[in-house]
């Protein structure tokens, strides 16, 4: 097991060494002035010699590969460079909002599934009543439906309208240190996460329960005198964890996604916004930092959930420094 984990790291550094070559030529080869987010207007006032000066000094004059060579050196020290458009160093601007997006994908993460498992359970115990084709119709609409737009009516409703709760940012001026206060900001941020997320897993656990009750193991506890919800709960359950935990791993960029369109839409201080601002301005120090951030996050969960599948499910095997099922 450990030469397997040690073999899954070394294939997570190779993977973010290559998105990080891919990212860095996509980002300065892509159209725009990355002085302008330095700078601001007063490039225009620059002369010739005076620009040939300021690239130099962002290191921008060099050849890509140079730059890039330079970047991989520092950053292996844990020096991402400076951020252009905040004037501070990268590793700052994140760590005062990198908690931010914990508190508002982790919550997400967690109440999307839990709230799924629920959902799951409750539909495949009443599966083809009305109850389940109401829950299905509802939930195949909210899936459809692009979070950016249920943001918007959230906001005209609740925060217009109603003026009961906030529309952005994390908490209110002065008030950093009130939890009622983060929590009022959460609200419509997380039912955005959650509507945009519920109803596609709770179908997967709906429909992967429906297939454990229609094996022969079921029908024998049904013959020993056990309920629905019983077989559910003692064997079906534990028969699609294995499944279940691939489907959260494979969903953190979908997960991560979702909350980064959210954070932009209402102005929440995270790595969303920041990702969105970096590609904006052309901030290449930030951009690379968010973007192997989310990638590490990414490969990181799909490799603990391939660990955790050899403990609890029997029929995964380990045989010469390979996880396959057999």
């Amino acid at each position: 097991m450990i030469k397997v984990i040690f073999k899954k790291i070394f294939q997570c550094i190779i993977a973010i060494f290559i998105l990080s070559v891919i990212v860095f030529y996509m980002s300065r080869l892509s159209p725009g002035d990355p002085l302008e987010s330095y700078y601001g207007s007063a490039v225009e006032r620059m002369s010739v010699e005076q620009k040939e000066n300021a690239m130099k000094k962002l290191g921008l004059n060099s050849p890509i590969y140079i730059q890039y060579g330079k970047w991989l050196k520092n950053s292996v020290k844990g020096d991402f460079g400076i951020s252009y458009k905040y004037k501070r160093n990268v590793n700052e601007v994140i760590g005062g909002v990198y908690k931010n997006t914990i508190i508002l994908g982790g919550l997400a993460y967690i109440l999307t599934f839990t709230l799924a498992v629920f959902l799951g359970i409750f539909c495949s115990l009443h599966e083809d009543k009305i109850i389940d084709k109401i829950i299905t119709t509802i939930g195949n609409i909210t899936s459809c439906i692009p979070s950016f737009w249920v943001s918007l009516i959230l906001i005209l409703i609740f925060g217009v309208n109603l003026s009961i709760l906030p529309t952005s940012g994390a908490y209110s001026v002065g008030m950093e240190e009130n939890i009622l206060d983060r929590i009022c900001h959460l609200i419509l941020p997380l039912i955005v996460l959650i509507l945009g997320h519920l109803w596609y897993y709770a179908y997967m656990v709906r429909n992967k329960i429906l297939e454990e009750m229609r094996e022969d193991y079921v029908l024998l506890a049904k013959v020993k005198g056990l309920k629905n919800n019983q077989i559910i709960y003692k064997h079906c359950l534990r028969n699609i964890a294995p499944s279940f935990i691939t489907i959260m791993a494979v969903s953190v960029p979908h997960i991560l996604a979702g909350t980064y369109v959210v954070e932009k839409v209402f102005s929440y201080p995270g790595i969303g916004t920041l990702i969105f601002e970096s590609a904006k301005y052309h901030d290449y120090n930030m951009l690379m930092v968010l973007t192997l951030i989310t990638g590490v996050l990414v490969l990181i969960s799909n490799m603990i959930a391939q660990i955790i599948n050899t403990k609890i499910d029997p029929r995964m095997k380990y045989e010469r420094g390979e996880i396959f099922e057999s």
